[in-house]
């Protein structure tokens, strides 16, 4: 949601509100008036709900003034809360004008008091009362659902009982005017029925809210949206709970733990993104915790083992033994410059790590490589020179007889040697393990004629 949709949001929601005050004051102004001149207790119920809900609506009007301000450092979630505790507010308000209207009926019924008078101006009013309910309610229940707003929905639920208990309340004024006056007193618990009833509705929905409940169907909703995802193993965890117009949700995924810090940065994100397509509602927080499958290879699972360890390693070979134990052998690359027992420690703790991996009895055995851990400088050899190693290359690529077409040729100095790169091709059907065998050859005899070449790189491609 934007920035200009919030402002839209809280201006409709505020406006709303002051409707309802507006409302609310002038009808219990007129029922109290015409309640005081007729003796009517229906009507005088209502005059009494009416001021009650008078308070409702400026609890609400304040409420949804604040539930729109920006979280800060004491509300990190924002205000949206108070909105439930308005609409808690109101609820109990609701409760307090049923007893009231309750005890008064019933000490009517028991001949206390005086007998109430049916005239043209209590039935005006109370048909005025349920045209301007109606309308408050279809316009405060349109905003609330527009604006995810509990206390407009808790307004809106007001006027809509209200509406129905005036109507009761028009009875009772009937049964006077047919020469019943106790049926004003029936009309009177009617009424007080009617706002129980609201008042249940009401209060279940807020307590929910207050309480965290999950709204109905979004963690459903999510789950089957995050198990679409490409790269989600499997769902852990969902929490979700309402603040207002917002769902806050805390999602626990599973990925594959072979995968790279970068594809699973990129499976949040794509969860994330189908979340808030499907349901803008939703503030999602997303957690992403790697897990083992059960189809892992031994390789993969030893490149996990070394990626956690922050070690880079290559030239992995497994072999199963006769008595089915594994031996492993790799190298392991690092600092040129590190101290032979730094390294032989690094070496000896991945070793112990795989060797945990892959159960007793396994053989782990690591070539430690020195590496260029810094950014070298690379300087162009001359002309000469690099006419002289390619045409070794090419000889070297002849007497091989696999890889041909030597092309795009660099040689560098840097400080610890030159270093040489070169493209290459072969047949589209040849083997990668070949190719890099037949590379490997070129390498080795450009080596052995130029002692200053320190690495030589080629690049296979297919020929044409």
């Amino acid at each position: 949601m934007t920035a200009n949709e919030n402002v839209s949001h809280g201006e409709q929601k505020e406006a709303a509100a002051l409707g309802s005050i507006v409302a609310s004051t002038g009808l219990t102004i007129a029922k109290a008036i015409v309640a005081v001149m007729t003796g009517s207790l229906g009507l005088l119920s209502e005059a009494i709900h009416g001021l009650l809900d008078v308070g409702a609506t400026v609890m609400t009007w304040f409420a949804v003034r604040i539930a729109d301000e920006p979280a800060d450092e004491l509300h990190h979630y924002g205000h949206a809360k108070i909105e439930s505790v308005a609409a808690l507010a109101e609820t109990g308000l609701l409760f307090v004008a049923s007893g009231w209207i309750a005890w008064e009926a019933v000490q009517r019924i028991l001949g206390h008091g005086g007998e109430p008078e049916a005239s043209l101006v209590a039935v005006g009013v109370v048909v005025v009362s349920i045209v301007v309910d109606f309308f408050r309610a279809r316009h405060l229940l349109k905003v609330a659902r527009e604006t995810n707003s509990p206390a407009l929905e808790a307004d809106a639920l007001h006027f809509s009982s209200d509406m129905w208990s005036s109507a009761v309340v028009l009875v009772g004024l009937g049964f006077v005017w047919a020469g019943w006056p106790l049926g004003d007193a029936l009309a009177a618990i009617g009424v007080s029925a009617f706002v129980c009833l609201a008042g249940w509705r009401l209060g279940r929905r807020t307590i929910d809210s207050l309480m965290d409940a999950a709204p109905h169907g979004v963690a459903e909703g999510i789950r089957t949206i995050a198990e679409g995802v490409a790269g989600v193993v499997a769902i852990e965890r969902i929490r979700a709970r309402p603040s207002g117009a917002t769902i806050f949700v805390d999602l626990d995924v599973a990925v594959a733990r072979i995968r790279s810090l970068d594809e699973t940065a990129a499976i949040k994100a794509e969860v994330k993104a189908a979340v808030a397509r499907a349901m803008p509602e939703v503030d999602i927080a997303i957690a992403v915790h790697p897990i083992a499958l059960d189809d892992e290879t031994i390789h993969e699972r030893i490149m996990v083992i070394a990626r956690n360890r922050g070690v880079a390693v290559h030239h992995l070979f497994v072999q199963t033994l006769a008595d089915e134990r594994i031996s492993v052998s790799l190298d392991l690359e690092v600092d040129g410059r590190m101290p032979l027992a730094e390294a032989h420690a690094v070496a000896s703790g991945l070793e112990t790590a795989i060797e945990a991996e892959l159960g007793p009895g396994s053989e782990v055995e690591t070539h430690i490589e020195p590496i260029t851990v810094d950014r070298l400088t690379g300087l162009d050899l001359d002309a000469a020179s690099l006419a002289e190693i390619r045409g070794d290359l090419e000889a070297a690529a002849e007497r091989g007889g696999i890889v041909g077409e030597v092309h795009h040729v660099r040689a560098r100095a840097t400080a610890e040697g030159v270093v040489v790169n070169f493209h290459c091709r072969a047949e589209p059907s040849i083997g990668v393990a070949e190719l890099h065998a037949a590379i490997d050859d070129v390498e080795r005899a450009v080596r052995a004629r130029h002692l200053g070449v320190r690495r030589v790189i080629g690049h296979g491609e297919p020929r044409a």
